[in-house]
């Protein structure tokens, strides 16, 4: 079950900081989930592939999901804007 909880928790977190961040842009419970986890995704992939390491441990997981949602974010405000 740790397996399935982390990620989720790790996601709302950065979600929730992404949309405060960036007001305007929460998406509720479920989205802002949805966009953390994805968030982590490429916040992963961005680090490593400009050979970034932030550590390890749940705040480098947190950062990076949050600077990850924020890019996400910041595309889908692009491309409602166009």
């Amino acid at each position: 079950m740790n397996g399935v909880l982390y990620p989720i928790i790790i996601g709302a977190i950065a979600g929730w900081l992404a949309g405060e961040i960036k007001r305007g842009m929460g998406f509720g419970l479920i989205g802002n989930i949805i966009v953390g986890i994805i968030g982590a995704v490429v916040g992963n992939w961005l680090f490593g592939a400009l050979g970034v390491s932030l550590g390890t441990g749940v705040i480098a997981n947190i950062i990076s999901a949050v600077i990850g949602a924020l890019v996400i974010l910041f595309l889908v405000s692009f491309i409602k804007r166009t």
